[in-house]
């Protein structure tokens, strides 16, 4: 196994327990990967999912078949987004009943239409979960058999067929309801609502079909919870995880394989039956000496704070404590997407950056010590939108300390005080507050240009060169576990799971 990131865990356990040998090589001093938890601020307490850090992709079939000792809790609110309607401060809150959502509609827009429009549109994507989700761990269906599945040709045309935007526009008025839907399609991917790729669509399914439900909720312990869970049921079966140990080259004829793997005394070679690759589609071209595909390009902004008190938002018919809870989506309106997409593809920052922001310890306590708890510290978590790796190419420190500037600004406007006078201190007396761009993800975790899903997302279907579990490459006893495989991306397991059946069901 090349990579100990959680989803050649996930392959390792499964493995391990079907009675193979196993030996994960990991170039980090830990397992995790990008789901991990670290205590990023000097002499705090507060455990924080440093880059991953919602869970909806996780089947629980996963959990049940290793035994994991995981648990997520769900969100009462789903999210809350702030704005300025006839010079006063308001906003749309999103969960804590249906009749509350109906009223915060109602409030914002004047009328239900927008509230009847979100449950007709959230509705339709609800039956495309329950019909799709369980589909992630079975043999990849051909497109005609996903259709069937599906059995709604409207739901199919909006979410396969068509640029979303057109859907969007089709069934909202309300150009802040017409961005938080467009939210989805955007995490994570550098789209226009109309781009004719239809990655954008891409990106919505995965965020909409999660555990059939769509939901996204807040890992119990934080993200590395649920990777050390992983590492302990892959050892427990008897893998052998070996961190510390670089995987350099693959040499293989199809039914035999050598790894060369380096290590602080050295290269040597290892000879396994079957090789797993848990990292990107060019790492593995790198390994084998294939020819590498398109060069992917991330685009996001993640940026972790603690802060010594929760800000007091302008609006003051919202406690800021649902506000955070949820997903705070800031700057993000439909226009406000469309403009910042179009300056960031001119290759100009965006002058009002999008971005989310959610407060993990609101959900789970867990993460914060004894005295940042009874400090009443919490956690934010923030993720910035349409910032393409090519923004940071030029001056990477200059270009992220001015995205923060900005985004943090766009957040200011919406508080009844600065978010920098809420940001606890280390113990250095630093601001307890860091950022990520594609380039510094590139770099620490080896994200070919940053992109979190390693590279674009595919529909859950089969296409030109995918195989029967979608994790199938050139090389016929080698297997990619990643999140470039058909069905990865996000912190799902899947791929992992669909490498492990795909090796215990060859011929």
């Amino acid at each position: 196994m090349v990579g100990g990131g959680h989803n050649g865990l996930v392959a390792a356990a499964y493995l391990a327990r079907a009675g193979r040998s196993v030996l994960v090589l990991e170039r980090l001093g830990t397992t995790g990967g990008a789901a991990v938890s670290t205590r990023p601020f000097a002499g705090v307490d507060a455990r924080l999912s440093r880059y991953s850090y919602l869970v909806s992709l996780l089947p629980r079939k996963i959990v049940r078949d290793l035994g994991l000792d995981f648990r997520v809790r769900g969100r009462d609110i789903s999210s809350y987004t702030p704005t300025e309607r006839d010079g006063r401060p308001t906003g749309l809150l999103v969960g804590g009943g249906e009749r509350r959502t109906r009223e915060a509609f109602a409030r914002l827009t004047g009328s239900d239409g927008e509230y009847r429009a979100w449950q007709r549109f959230h509705g339709m994507t609800g039956r495309v979960a329950r019909r799709v989700f369980p589909t992630l761990t079975e043999p990849l269906p051909t497109r005609g058999e996903l259709r069937r599945r599906v059995d709604d040709e409207e739901a199919w045309r909006i979410l396969f067929e068509e640029p979303l935007g057109v859907a969007v526009e089709d069934t909202f008025a309300d150009d802040l309801v017409r961005g938080i839907v467009l939210t989805d399609a955007l995490i994570g991917t550098f789209a226009d609502a109309h781009d004719p790729s239809l990655r954008q669509n891409r990106c919505f399914l995965y965020h909409v079909i999660g555990g059939g439900t769509g939901s996204w909720d807040v890992p119990v312990g934080g993200m590395g919870a649920l990777t050390d869970a992983l590492a302990d049921a892959a050892r427990g079966a008897g893998a052998v995880l070996a961190t510390g140990h670089e995987a350099v080259r693959v040499a293989t004829d199809g039914r035999a394989a050598e790894v060369t793997y380096r290590t602080a005394d050295g290269e040597r070679t290892v000879a396994a039956r079957h090789v797993l690759v848990n990292a990107s589609p060019q790492e593995l071209a790198r390994l084998t000496g294939d020819e590498p595909p398109a060069p992917a390009e991330g685009a996001q902004l993640k940026v972790n704070m603690l802060l010594k008190r929760l800000p007091r938002l302008r609006d003051p018919s919202v406690d800021a404590r649902e506000a955070f809870s949820g997903t705070f989506h800031i700057a993000e309106g439909y226009g406000q997407l469309a403009t910042a997409y179009a300056q960031a593809a001119a290759g100009t920052p965006p002058e009002a950056p999008p971005s989310e922001i959610y407060c993990h310890s609101l959900t789970d306590p867990t993460i914060l010590g004894p005295e940042p708890a009874r400090r009443g510290y919490h956690t934010l978590t923030l993720f910035g939108l349409h910032t393409p790796a090519r923004l940071f190419a030029r001056d990477n420190d200059g270009t992220r300390r001015e995205l923060v500037g900005s985004t943090l600004a766009q957040l200011d406007a919406h508080l009844a005080e600065p978010i920098a006078d809420c940001l606890a201190t280390d113990a250095d007396g630093r601001p307890c507050i860091e950022a990520r761009t594609p380039l510094d993800l590139e770099r620490d975790l080896g994200l070919p240009g940053g992109h979190i899903f390693h590279r674009d997302l595919a529909f859950p279907h089969t296409g030109e060169g995918t195989g029967r579990w979608g994790v199938e490459t050139a090389h016929a006893n080698v297997l990619l576990c990643g999140a470039g495989a058909v069905r990865g991306g996000g912190v799902s397991g899947v791929p992992g799971h669909n490498a492990a059946m795909a090796l215990l069901q060859a011929p």
